[in-house]
């Protein structure tokens, strides 16, 4: 797949965690450092940014700063395989977590109109469910423990210290934000909901989106080869964030 464009990858890793300490707001704290073959992300939960009113009429819950602590694999490799299932997609440079899914499904009987109950078969997604979840300008929110965290690529990540590169996958490889430069294959599926919540495919369940090989440049995991190197990419539109993944997933990721 051909490329006209040009991102920084692999060698701005350790140049992103000194700049971002340096230029850091006085409530998010983060350390980025190598141990060995890891690359290890610590915060203390706050991002570089206002947060949005919590709660608040979507989102009942009210932030709490909460360490968060990830390791990665500092030196990535494909794998031939496709990992699913993680809930956590990766921890962007200011050590706040990307988690696009939710555990929302929907509830007719629920006065939300949403539960924890699976038995809808109907997921919430996240930025298409934004209203009804609360989320605030930088497309988070907080969870019932109080965690921040993002649905989708926060503004005020956008270029950060001048680079493309946003965070790390549950994988190791980095995440990059090119508006514009790359386009998901996900497409909404045709026609109308066959089940409650009925109505027409327009992106606020999970279930109202399909692969279509072909149909942006980034495969199904929101990545692509880059001068011989794999990346994953925050998009606009669903994925948002990667929730498949190429390489390694560190058992970080996979604790609940």
């Amino acid at each position: 797949m051909k490329k006209t464009f040009a991102i920084t990858v692999s060698i701005f890793a350790l140049a992103a965690a000194s700049l971002l300490l340096a230029g850091a707001s006085k409530t998010n704290q983060v350390s980025i450092k190598l141990r060995g073959d890891q690359r290890c992300i610590k915060s203390n939960g706050t991002p570089n940014h206002a947060i949005g009113q919590f709660p608040n009429k979507g989102n009942p819950n009210s932030f709490k700063a909460r360490k968060v602590s990830l390791c990665v694999d500092a030196t990535p490799a494909l794998t031939g395989k496709t990992v699913g299932g993680v809930p956590v997609s990766g921890v962007t440079l200011t050590g706040i977590i990307m988690r696009p899914g939710t555990a929302d499904w929907f509830d007719a009987s629920s006065r939300r109109g949403f539960s924890r109950d699976r038995a809808s078969g109907w997921n919430l997604e996240g930025m298409g469910s934004a209203q009804q979840l609360g989320i605030d300008a930088n497309n988070a929110h907080v969870d019932n423990r109080g965690v921040y965290h993002y649905h989708g690529m926060p503004a005020a990540l956008i270029n950060i210290n001048g680079t493309s590169l946003m965070g790390y996958a549950a994988d190791g490889f980095e995440i990059h934000y090119v508006p514009g430069k790359v386009s998901s294959s996900y497409v909404l599926k045709s026609g109308k909901r066959p089940t409650a919540p009925f109505g027409r495919y327009d992106g606020a369940y999970v279930q109202d989106w399909t692969y279509a090989k072909g149909a942006g440049n980034l495969d199904e995991c929101n990545g692509s080869m880059v001068n011989g190197t794999y990346v994953y990419f925050a998009t606009d539109s669903y994925p948002f964030f990667p929730r498949c993944f190429k390489g390694t997933v560190s058992d970080d990721f996979k604790r609940p």
